[in-house]
C-alpha cells in the first residue's frame, strides 16, 4: 500500500476501503497481532485519507478462504455448510456456535484495539462485517439445518412483519402475501415451497450468526457497521449469487434480526444500476454502494448515485490498479461540492441523469422548473454523443449549480401560465473553501442551441440552454429569469 497511497489521495479520493482479515490478525487462538490494522491507520492519516475496515472473518465470498487455518482444518469444531446431494462445501455453516464465537472474540478485539489507538483521530470511520455472505445452493442442508426449516417461523420475524406490514420491502411482501399472508407455521407454510423461501430462511441464519458476531464489538466501540451483498448475475437465477445475503428479498430480515447493522449495501456489477439504487434505498436503508464497475462508468455512475438516489458513498472495485482519469475528474468535482451536495442530498432539490443511445432524453423536476436534458447536439441538430450524465442541484430560487458531460439541457418553467425562461447569466467556475469562483462567462455562442428563433419563440423557447461539453467536467452556475 505505501506506494498506493499518495496516488489514491491525488484521485481525490476522501475515504479507502481496505481489508482485515481473521487469519491475519489472530494466527494463532487467543494470540492476537494488530500491526497491519496500526499500519493501515499510520498510513492513511499520513495521506489525510479516512478508512473504511472490510472485516473478513467467518466468510468472504461465501467460502472461508480468510479465516485461520486452525478454524478452517477444523470441521468437527467449526460444521461446514452440506448441498442437497450431501457433500460438504467449503463454507462455514451458520449454525456453528464455536464459529459464531471465534469470530466474535476476534471482532470485538479488533473494535476495542480501533477504540485505544483511533478513538480520537476517527480515522476509521465504519466497518463491514464479513463479506458478500450466503450459499451457492438454495439452502444449507446440514441435519441441523433441516431441521430448523421445518419448525416454526420463530415468532420474532412473524411479530415484525405483523407489526410493519407497511413498511416491508415490495420483495419480500410479494413472496409472503402469495402464500396468504399467514400469521405462523414452518418456514414453507408461511412463505410457500420454493427457492424464495429457502433465501428467507438462509437470510435468518446468516444475520442471527453476525448479529451475535458484532455485539460485543459494537458495544465496545460503536462505530457504524454494514454487510454487503452479491445481487447476482445477469441471469437473477438460483445460484448465480450467493443466497441469504442482505438482497432485497431478505433486507427487512437482516433489519428484524441484526440491529446492530447499520446499512445493507449491493455490489453492483449487473443488472441496471439505478433500479438496485432503489432497491437499497427501502425500509429506511441509507445508500451505500461499496463495490461496482470503475473508469468511465462508474464516473457516470457516481453522479447518478449520489445526486438522483442520495447515496452517501460510492467505492468503485480496484480502483488502486491501473489509471482511471474519469474517475478522479468525477471525483474532483464531487469534493468541490460535498458541502453543498451535503446540503441538498435530502431536501429533494438535487437530481442526476444519466443518458446513452437507448434513453436519450430525460426530464427532472427541480426549483419550480423541468429541466429537459438530453445527449449533446450540434445547434439541435445530429445526435453528436453517445452517452453523458449530469448532475444537477437547486442551489437557491432561479440558481442552479450544474455538473457533468456531454449533455444539454433546456429549461421549462412549471406552472399553469405559459412563460419563457431566460438564462440570466452562466459562468464556468470552481468551489474553494471561501465558495463559488467564477472563470468564464458564457452567455454567447457557448448557450445558443438553436437559431431558428421564430419557431421557437411560438413555443415560448429561446433558442438558448446549456451544453457541457465532452472532454472535461464542467462545473457552472446558472442564474434563470421568467418573463411573460
Amino acid at each position: 500500500m505505501r506506494g498506493i497511497w499518495p496516488r489514491l489521495a491525488a484521485m481525490h479520493i476522501n475515504t479507502v476501503l481496505t481489508p482485515v482479515s481473521w487469519e491475519q490478525l489472530e494466527p494463532k487462538e487467543g494470540q492476537f497481532d494488530f500491526t497491519l490494522v496500526d499500519g493501515l491507520i499510520t498510513d492513511a492519516r499520513q495521506n489525510h485519507l479516512h478508512l473504511v475496515l472490510l472485516w473478513f472473518g467467518t466468510w468472504k465470498n461465501m467460502v472461508s478462504s480468510y479465516a485461520p487455518e486452525w478454524v478452517r482444518s477444523d470441521p468437527r469444531r467449526f460444521p461446514l455448510v452440506v448441498d442437497a446431494s450431501g457433500n460438504r462445501l467449503p463454507i462455514p455453516s451458520t449454525f456453528s456456535a464455536a464459529g459464531q464465537e471465534a469470530d466474535a472474540r476476534a471482532f470485538s478485539a479488533l473494535m476495542k484495539h480501533l477504540r485505544e489507538v483511533d478513538g480520537k483521530e476517527q480515522t476509521v470511520i465504519m466497518v463491514q462485517v464479513e463479506n458478500e455472505v450466503g450459499v451457492p445452493d438454495d439452502r444449507d442442508r446440514s441435519d441441523v439445518a433441516n431441521q430448523a426449516y421445518t419448525g416454526p417461523v420463530p415468532a420474532e420475524l412473524m411479530d415484525y412483519l405483523l407489526k410493519h406490514q407497511d413498511e416491508l420491502t415490495a420483495e419480500l411482501k410479494a413472496v409472503w402475501s402469495a402464500a396468504g399472508s399467514k400469521t405462523s407455521g414452518s418456514w414453507e407454510e408461511v412463505f410457500g415451497a420454493g427457492p424464495a423461501t429457502a433465501e428467507i430462511f438462509m437470510a435468518w441464519n446468516y444475520v442471527r450468526y453476525i448479529n451475535g458476531v458484532v455485539a460485543d464489538g459494537k458495544a465496545a466501540y460503536p462505530l457504524p457497521l454494514y454487510v454487503n451483498a452479491a445481487i447476482g448475475r445477469k441471469s437473477g437465477a438460483l445460484g448465480s449469487y450467493p443466497v441469504g445475503g442482505a438482497l432485497p428479498l431478505g433486507m427487512n430480515i437482516w433489519q428484524i434480526a441484526a440491529p446492530r447493522i447499520d446499512i445493507f449495501s449491493p455490489d453492483i456489477y449487473y443488472g441496471n444500476f439505478s433500479d438496485w439504487c432503489k432497491a437499497y434505498s427501502q425500509s429506511g436503508n441509507p445508500l451505500f454502494i461499496p463495490e461496482t464497475r470503475g473508469g468511465e462508468t462508474g464516473a457516470a455512475n457516481a453522479l447518478l448515485a449520489i445526486g438522483g438516489h442520495g447515496a452517501i458513498g460510492f467505492s468503485p472495485f480496484g480502483i488502486d490498479v491501473g489509471n482511471q482519469p474519469e474517475l478522479a475528474e468525477v471525483y474532483g468535482c464531487l469534493e468541490q461540492l460535498s458541502p453543498i451536495i451535503l446540503a441538498h442530498q435530502t431536501d429533494g432539490s438535487m437530481n442526476a441523469a444519466l443518458l446513452d443511445t437507448n434513453n436519450p432524453t430525460q426530464t427532472l423536476e427541480l426549483g419550480g422548473y423541468t429541466l429537459n436534458v438530453t445527449l449533446r447536439h450540434e445547434h439541435n441538430s445530429t445526435q453528436i454523443a453517445d452517452h453523458g450524465y449530469v448532475l444537477v442541484i437547486a442551489e437557491q430560487a432561479d440558481r442552479f449549480i450544474v455538473v457533468g458531460k456531454d449533455v444539454q439541457i433546456t429549461f421549462t418553467a412549471n406552472g399553469a401560465t405559459p412563460t419563457v425562461v431566460e438564462l440570466g447569466k452562466v459562468e464556468e467556475g470552481t468551489f474553494v473553501k471561501n465558495g463559488w469562483v467564477p472563470g468564464r462567462r458564457l452567455n454567447g455562442d457557448e448557450i445558443m442551441l438553436s437559431y431558428d428563433l421564430s419557431a421557437l419563440a411560438a413555443e415560448n423557447q429561446t433558442g438558448t440552454g446549456l451544453s457541457l461539453v465532452p472532454d472535461h467536467m464542467t462545473i457552472l452556475r446558472v442564474d434563470v429569469f421568467r418573463r411573460n
